[in-house]
C-alpha cells in the first residue's frame, strides 16, 4: 500500500505509475471539515529522510466523497481513507460522513492527534483515550478499522493491545516521529510549526522493531511502515511479524517504488521457491533474545 500523507488522494500518481498494480491506496488524512494547513514553510529534508508539517491539509470529508472517491471507484486496487479528528466527536463525525461512500474498503484511524478537549493530550499515547477513541469510531464505522499508532511513546505493545481490546480490525505502525531542525545562520526553526514528522530510512531500524514488538503483542493483522523504500525493505518487515506494508516518503523522490517493491518481493519468492505467507513471522531470533 502506500501510505497516508505520501500519495496525495491518488489520482495525482495515475500518469506515473499503474494505480491497479498498488495492493492498496491509503488516501492523505481526511477531517469532518476541510483544513488548511500549516503555513510554510512545512517541509524539510533532513539526511535520511524528511520533517513535514503539513498541518493535515485536506477537503474534508464531503467533498472527499464528491470530488475524491469517484475517480478511487474506478480502481481495482484498495482504497484505504484515514482519518483524523480532534475530539472523540471528531472521528466519529467524520466517520458516519464517509459511510455513505461506496467504494472505501477500510479506515485507517490517526490517533497521533492531540485531544483539545483534554488539554492537548495526544490521543495515541494514553491508553484511556485510545480506548475511547477506538471504541466509539469502531461504532460507528460501516468498514473494518485499522488503526495507526504512534511511536512516541514509552511501551508501543501496550497502546497495540489497547487498540485491539477496543475493536481495532488491525494495527498500522509506525507513524512519523517528532523531530526539529533549525536554520544556524538566523537561529529560527525549519519549519514554521518548530516540530514535525520525520519519516524515510532514519526511522526504519526503529519502526522495524517496534512491527516486530506488536506483532508478538498481538492477534490481529499488523501493517508495518517506516522508511521502506526497496523489496529488501518490505521483506525485513514481512519477516518481523507485518501481514502487509506500506511505502510512503519514497513516494515523493521514486513515484514506481511501491510497484518496484511488488515485483521484487515476486521476484525473492520465486528464487526462493517459498509463498509470500511462509515468510509472515518468520524471523528465527535466538531463545531469550531481548527486545
Amino acid at each position: 500500500m502506500t501510505a497516508s500523507g505520501t500519495f496525495g488522494y491518488g489520482r495525482e500518481f495515475a500518469r506515473l505509475i499503474d494505480l491497479n498494480r498498488l495492493g492498496g491506496i491509503v488516501v492523505k488524512g481526511i477531517s469532518a471539515d476541510p483544513m488548511e494547513g500549516n503555513p510554510p514553510p512545512r517541509i524539510y529534508e533532513t539526511e535520511a529522510g524528511m520533517l513535514n508539517a503539513i498541518g493535515l491539509q485536506n477537503v474534508g470529508a464531503k467533498k472527499f466523497l464528491t470530488e475524491k472517491l469517484p475517480f478511487l471507484r474506478t480502481l481495482e486496487t484498495r482504497c484505504v481513507v484515514n482519518v483524523f479528528g480532534y475530539s472523540t466527536e471528531d472521528y466519529v463525525r467524520c466517520i458516519e460522513i464517509l459511510n455513505a461512500g461506496d467504494g472505501i474498503d477500510a479506515y485507517e484511524l490517526n490517533i497521533s492527534c492531540p485531544n483539545t478537549r483534554c488539554g492537548g493530550m495526544v490521543y495515541g499515547n494514553d491508553p484511556k483515550l485510545t480506548e475511547e477513541v477506538v471504541r466509539a469510531s469502531k461504532r460507528a464505522a460501516r468498514f473494518p478499522l485499522f488503526v495507526k499508532l504512534s511511536p512516541n511513546v514509552t511501551d508501543i505493545t501496550e497502546l497495540a493491545r489497547v487498540a485491539e481490546g477496543s475493536g481495532a480490525d488491525a494495527l498500522s505502525l509506525v507513524n512519523t516521529f517528532v523531530g526539529m531542525a533549525v536554520d544556524i545562520e538566523t537561529r529560527t526553526p525549519r519549519l514554521s510549526n518548530l516540530t514535525g514528522g520525520l519519516s524515510g530510512p532514519a526511522i526504519k531500524p526503529v519502526a522495524l522493531r517496534m512491527v516486530y514488538q506488536v506483532a508478538q503483542a498481538v492477534k490481529i493483522p499488523v501493517i508495518g511502515m517506516g522508511g521502506i523504500a526497496s523489496a529488501e525493505d518490505a521483506l525485513e518487515f514481512l519477516i518481523a511479524g507485518a501481514q502487509a506494508v506500506q511505502v510512503g516518503t519514497a513516494n515523493f523522490y521514486a513515484p514506481a517504488t511501491a510497484i518496484d517493491i511488488v515485483e521484487g518481493i515476486r521476484g525473492f519468492c520465486r528464487r526462493k521457491q517459498i509463498h509470500l505467507t511462509d515468510l509472515i513471522g518468520s524471523l528465527k531470533a535466538a531463545a531469550g533474545s531481548a527486545v
